[in-house]
């Protein structure tokens, strides 16, 4: 038997970056990863069998890490016990996280001494082929609040620094992320407004000892979540508004239909940004 952790991520802003080859698919843009996430306990089975909070569920990104990883070993199937505090499917990246956890505990299960990049990378590609993320895999490898300007580089990222500190979200329900990258027309409008946030954000991190970075990022979040026009659901907009109306800041969570501020507010849970990267426990 063996466990690791991965910590959820909030998305801020983020840019499709289309390509045939799933290793080079892949997003560009902002966010940060949170104290909670995904702990994966593996262990050897007669099948391979994914579990969620107790319950078996069908997480096809963490089965095609499984058999990345256990083909051509004398492995029948894994059993993948993964727990979280967090809900699925509300924008924390909890496929990346359940996918780079389940591969750091199996790689370390059945011995096939592979760098935790290289696993990040077959996480990656599950999320790419399963249209189920396409960088939250890069922040939980890193951990940290994390600017993502490459192109063509999954796994590179710039950390910002922002301390960590006090975060509070509110969820309403789910975004189905595999039915946005479907969406031709969506796609377009993400990435015309990412374009113009991108360029914002890079004005800011070259800002030195900029001490408003982070209220100044969560200004181009907002923006973004408005221009890309997935920012649509009544109670999230009620939420930001009535955030900011009390001279808090807030955005909408990418991909889910929730809200996060650095601001306590109505009905909100508490969480924390942690710098902590996925990793063995």
């Amino acid at each position: 038997m063996a466990s690791a952790f991965a910590p959820g991520n909030i998305s801020c802003v983020f840019k499709i970056i289309p390509h045939a080859d799933p290793a080079l698919m892949h997003s560009l843009g902002m966010g940060f990863t949170v104290k909670e996430g995904v702990q994966a306990t593996v262990s050897e089975y007669d099948q391979t069998k994914v579990l969620f909070n107790g319950e078996e569920i069908n997480l096809p990104t963490v089965r095609a890490v499984v058999n990345k990883l256990i083909q051509n070993t004398n492995t029948a199937g894994i059993k993948v016990n993964l727990t979280s505090p967090l809900p699925l499917g509300c924008g924390f990246g909890l496929s990346g996280a359940a996918s780079l956890a389940t591969a750091y505990a199996l790689n370390e299960l059945i011995g096939i001494e592979k760098e935790n990049e290289e696993l990040a990378m077959i996480a990656h590609v599950a999320e790419v082929e399963n249209r189920t993320g396409l960088g939250d895999v890069c922040s939980q490898y890193h951990g940290g609040c994390l600017v993502k300007l490459k192109e063509g580089a999954p796994l590179v990222a710039d950390k910002l620094p922002i301390p960590e500190q006090p975060i509070y979200y509110r969820y309403f329900g789910p975004i189905q992320t595999s039915e946005v990258l479907r969406d031709s027309e969506q796609t377009k409008r993400i990435n015309c407004a990412a374009d113009a946030a991108l360029a914002a954000l890079q004005r800011l991190i070259h800002i030195p000892s900029n001490p408003e970075l982070f209220t100044a990022c969560f200004a181009v979040a907002k923006q973004f979540s408005v221009e890309s026009g997935l920012l649509s659901d009544a109670r999230v907009i009620d939420t930001i508004a009535q955030i900011e109306s009390a001279d808090g800041v807030a955005s909408m969570i990418m991909l889910g239909n929730g809200v996060f501020s650095t601001h306590a507010f109505d009905d909100a849970t508490e969480t924390r940004l942690a710098k902590n990267p996925a990793r063995l426990i």
